[in-house]
């Protein structure tokens, strides 16, 4: 198999893009010498603004969700907590700072809690558009953050905006996937959804002596989750034909069994050849051809950001994967942007990878991926889509099934018409909208 053949080209096929950025986030600092830098996120979205790919999506500025909402899934404490804490009165709280796991690796620093709001609020309201199908595909760089427990910050994550995600898909969709290409397993997210059938969790990420040290091939899930937790544990110097050799068919199974609803792809860019804190040697093109492989199935996506620590070259990868989403081409001659000095002296989209040794034998990767597609193999079947008739009880999700309960009426806060308790307003204040069947009879 030659690396061509392995590596994405951006697909003509056109999709309903929305892309999700807020300017402030740029302006967060985890502080001296810390390798998370959100600023790769403002490097990432002017490359996407100077090669244009802007006009080829809806771009939002997202509205920020409320601290309840975090709480969906995290601790009321450990959110009081964030709301409160600052540099200034770290000495106050330092049982707390202990208990959730606030100080080294997970700092406080100025506006730390709106930094949450920001990168939460785009991975959110990214999931409430593909639920009211006005996109296909949503992207929101500045989220991805998957490490964070219910009541715990962990590896430079403190809100688990992929967890929330998810949780809003789940209020349309029956089945969702989660994809995570970070070199750090998804610890985070597997846990949250360890006992349910209704996510399955899919990681491909370096085990063995490495944070977070979890993910072996043996966690599957457990209870009604047993088997919807898939872990690819994985060694040093993964190149782009190894890792494509795994990752398709892989995915490719979990598509014909699991048949998700809608997916959330983390891309964490600390796969590529040459981060900082990373030891895989996956090029942009080969990195990106697994978000192309997953938009391939024509299957609403949320595609999340990550890890990423080597700052010349995660806007890279993300804008290219942006133009993957897209399905438009872009040049390798970089365009002149305001951060153009990081990305000399070649000034191109794409970098040569290393000559590092790739530890993964094909005996181990192919040992492996049979041995995840056993487990696969032992998924419940998703019933087969009945044929329709036209009349709503005949669907194969029952009418009513997955409709919010909405209060009767504006005068008591709920967004029904006073007038007609079975109409919608369309002026709801967090943007939602009636759905065209949602009152089918």
């Amino acid at each position: 198999m030659t690396v061509a053949s392995t590596t994405a080209t951006p697909s003509s096929s056109s999709r309903r893009v929305s892309y999700f950025y807020d300017a402030e986030v740029g302006n967060y600092h985890y502080g001296q010498g810390h390798p998370m830098k959100p600023h790769r996120v403002r490097m990432t979205h002017n490359l996407v603004v100077n090669y244009g790919l802007y006009k080829k999506m809806d771009v939002f500025r997202p509205r920020l969700i409320s601290p309840t909402a975090m709480t969906r899934f995290h601790s009321d404490d450990y959110i009081n907590f964030l709301k409160v804490i600052t540099p200034d009165n770290m000495s106050d709280y330092t049982r707390q700072l202990q208990r959730f796991n606030v100080g080294e690796d997970c700092p406080v620093f100025d506006g730390l809690f709106e930094f949450c709001q920001l990168y939460t609020s785009g991975s959110i309201g990214g999931a409430a558009r593909l639920n009211d199908d006005n996109a296909d595909v949503v992207i929101n760089w500045s989220g991805g953050l998957h490490h964070a427990k219910k009541a715990e910050a962990s590896g430079f994550c403190y809100i688990n905006d992929c967890v929330l995600a998810i949780l809003e898909l789940l209020k349309k969709h029956e089945r969702v996937l989660y994809i995570d290409i970070d070199i750090h397993h998804g610890d985070g997210v597997e846990e949250a959804f360890y006992s349910t059938n209704r996510v399955m969790t899919v990681s491909f990420h370096k085990f063995g002596e490495y944070f977070p040290g979890t993910g072996d091939v043996l966690d599957i899930g457990y209870a009604d989750g047993k088997n919807y937790a898939i872990n690819f544990p994985l060694n040093d110097g993964m190149d782009d034909e190894a890792y494509q050799s795994v990752f398709k068919p892989i995915i490719a199974k979990v598509m014909e069994h699991f048949a998700p609803g809608a997916v959330v792809l983390q891309c964490g860019a600390d796969s590529l050849s040459g981060d900082r804190l990373g030891c895989f040697n996956l090029s942009v093109k080969g990195h990106a051809e697994c978000v192309n492989f997953v938009r391939s199935f024509n299957i609403p996506m949320l595609v999340l950001g990550g890890g990423g620590y080597t700052l010349r070259n995660v806007p890279r990868c993300w804008t290219y994967e942006t133009a993957v989403a897209v399905g438009e081409p872009v040049k390798d001659d970089m365009p002149f942007n305001d951060y153009y000095e990081y990305f000399g002296p070649d000034y191109s989209l794409h970098l040569p990878v290393s000559n590092m040794e790739n530890l993964n034998s094909k005996e181990y990767l192919n040992r492996t991926k049979e041995q995840l597609i056993d487990i696969l193999r032992e998924v419940e079947p998703v019933p087969g889509t009945q044929i329709q008739t036209g009349q709503v009880e005949s669907q194969l999700v029952p009418r009513g099934m997955n409709m919010d309960i909405d209060d009767p009426s504006k005068a008591d806060g709920g967004n029904a018409s006073a007038n007609n308790p079975d109409q919608r307003s369309d002026g709801r204040s967090d943007g939602r909208k009636e759905h065209p069947a949602e009152m089918a009879s």
